[in-house]
């Protein structure tokens, strides 16, 4: 049965644990209609992307499902 060695220290197991943190997502302005969207992604206010609509606006994706 595997059994640690020596006990891991508070410091040592926090420093292992440093990385795990979860980060806010990154939201962008659509510049169509000011709505905060994920970037590169279609605006799911507008349905615009890249500077075109490419989708209707309020169509839930995929459109054929």
């Amino acid at each position: 049965m595997a059994v640690p060695k020596s006990k891991i220290s508070k410091s040592r197991r926090n420093m292992r644990r440093a990385h795990d943190a979860l980060r806010a997502a990154a939201c962008n302005e659509c510049p169509n209609c000011g709505e905060l969207k994920r970037p590169h992604h279609v605006c799911g206010a507008c349905g615009h992307y890249d500077g075109r609509e490419v989708v209707e606006p309020g169509e839930t994706w995929p459109a054929n499902a």
